[in-house]
């Protein structure tokens, strides 16, 4: 019974990790990387589009990326949406395509991405705690309500601790990974 409760805490972890990471891939480190640009919405005829959905957007140098729109009226909106968001570059155009060309991080630029990624890491770790604390309450309600025993619920509390420790591990692997990616010049 409290197998089912360990396993959906655990699939809930492995969402919080799948979440913060493709967060982490929308940070810029120094190289082109066509998911720093997931984050941002174009206006698509009054709706907001996802800026993938509208053109074709490819890397052909590490520090270039280019967005093809597939149509050629797009090209103001979606300068104009990439001059909105945070990602800190300057789009440029030749009427067909827009040329976003990535310069080198600073130091201090790269410092900054460093305590973003802890940032990141930081809440995902939050989200973890906080799937243990409702997993550790619903036990603690088995237990109440005499569907599993003292005992069954001292070995449900150690499993769910490991759970969370590997997810922890897990996060702060994929944390210390990208710092590396960023502090890589």
């Amino acid at each position: 019974m409290y197998k089912e409760t360990i396993k959906n805490a655990g699939s809930k972890m492995d969402k919080t990790i799948a979440v913060i990471q493709k967060d982490l891939n929308t940070l810029r480190a120094g190289r082109a990387n066509p998911q720093i640009l997931d984050k941002i919405t174009v206006d698509y005829y009054g709706t907001p589009t996802q800026l993938n959905q509208v053109g074709n957007i490819s890397s052909p140098e590490p520090r270039l990326l280019v967005i093809a729109p597939w149509e050629p009226k797009m090209i103001g909106p979606i300068e104009k949406a990439i001059q909105k968001s945070d990602i800190g570059i300057n789009p440029s155009n030749d009427g067909k395509v827009i040329r976003l060309l990535v310069p080198e991080l600073t130091g201090e630029r790269r410092k900054e991405l460093c305590k973003q990624v802890k940032k990141m890491i930081e809440e995902g770790k939050v989200a973890i705690r906080s799937i243990r604390r409702d997993a550790m309450e619903q036990i603690k309600k088995m237990k109440k309500d005499s569907v599993i025993t003292e005992d069954d619920q001292k070995i449900a509390e150690k499993d769910l601790q490991k759970v969370t420790d590997s997810h922890i591990e897990e996060l702060d692997k994929v944390g210390a990974d990208k710092e590396k990616e960023i502090m890589s010049v």
